[in-house]
């Protein structure tokens, strides 16, 4: 291993991250029960310009006014290109509580960009006396993004995680797509002709070195790298493949843009059981090879190193963090969803506030 190492952000299960609209605050509602490890209540893409200070003064109301229970609770604020931004943050901030733990960062294109937010973020932070240090969660999802990952992935120790936004990437390179992730069949390969003349079609995965860069930068430098939004909510199927493909790359998890999605991105990011048994089996042979002097081993017919329980101790790791939430999940009460009065948004309060 080298001796330079990276602080590791701090660990949260991140194997859903629930988009809703701070727009509707029904939506809202509906999110603090939705069991999503990260839920980020949104004022970008999903919220037209007209509503956003609607939208803002929503997502403020749910801050102080929902029980979100073990979720984590992030904002993704406007752009830097826009005057929606500073006002996000100062009010989100300044009068939405201790609840907020993320605050999301779209289209970031340059290391000045993050530097901007944590002076702000910093600033407010002391003027406000706030005992929560705010993380950042940051979107890679512009060419000039993707050109300066790595010198953004070290910007800031408010870093927690890198996401890829496919589709505000396409668009940024030019891609010749109009889905939300997924394949493309013109991003395919014929092979030779055969004795008879035939050729077969082999499809590519045309984000896969977007994804797999971003996860390199991110893991550097101690984050969470995961995977973005899937747009055909009815394609079970075809999230499950994306998701799977972005799990071998090694991201963390996956976005949710509607709440079936929630259920699938936990199940590929959970690890297989099997798996998480030959891990444990794993750990437990070279305990006892190091116990006799032997520095490899053999199990199941194959050799076994040190590499093998670092893999090993990564998956039990997470199996173990996984297990921890969830039952304290289950074992926690309801939350209770607070009555929707008639006069709109922020007017929402918890039924048992005194």
């Amino acid at each position: 291993m080298s001796f330079t190492q990276p602080t590791p952000a701090p660990a949260r299960v991140n194997r859903s991250e629930f988009a809703v609209p701070g727009s509707n605050p029904r939506f809202l509602e509906k999110a603090a029960t939705s069991g999503a490890d990260v839920i980020f209540l949104d004022l970008e893409d999903s919220v037209a310009p007209d509503d956003k200070v609607a939208a803002r003064k929503n997502v403020i109301a749910a801050l102080n006014d929902l029980d979100f229970g073990r979720s984590t609770v992030s904002v993704r604020i406007n752009g830097l290109d826009t005057h929606y931004m500073y006002r996000d943050v100062v009010d989100v901030l300044e009068r939405g509580g201790e609840r907020l733990d993320l605050i999301m960062i779209p289209k970031v294109g340059a290391a000045a960009d993050v530097y901007a937010l944590d002076m702000l973020v910093t600033q407010i932070e002391t003027a406000m006396g706030r005992k929560k240090k705010i993380g950042f969660e940051l979107i890679i999802e512009t060419a000039l993004g993707m050109a300066n990952v790595e010198s953004i992935a070290a910007t800031s120790p408010r870093l927690e995680s890198l996401h890829f936004g496919v589709a505000d990437y396409a668009a940024s390179t030019g891609a010749r797509t109009t889905v939300i992730g997924g394949p493309n069949r013109d991003y395919a390969v014929l092979t030779d002709p055969d004795d008879h003349g035939r050729r077969d079609t082999h499809w590519g995965d045309m984000w896969h070195f977007a994804v797999a860069r971003m996860v390199v930068a991110a893991r550097a430098n101690g984050l969470r790298p995961v995977d973005g939004p899937f747009g055909d909510i009815a394609d079970a199927d075809g999230y499950r493949a994306q998701a799977h493909r972005s799990a071998a790359l090694g991201c963390e998890g996956k976005w949710a843009i509607h709440p079936s999605q929630i259920a699938l991105a936990h199940e590929c990011f959970n690890p297989p059981a099997n798996e998480v048994d030959r891990a444990r089996r794993i750990l437990k042979a070279m305990r006892e090879a190091a116990a006799a002097g032997k520095g490899a081993v053999s199990l199941d017919g194959r050799m076994i190193d040190a590499a093998s329980v670092r893999q090993a101790e990564v998956m039990v790791a997470k199996a173990r963090a996984i297990y921890a939430t969830e039952r304290s999940a289950t074992s926690s009460p309801k939350p209770k969803t607070p009555k929707t009065s008639k006069s709109g948004a922020g007017k929402r309060r918890k039924s048992n506030r005194k």
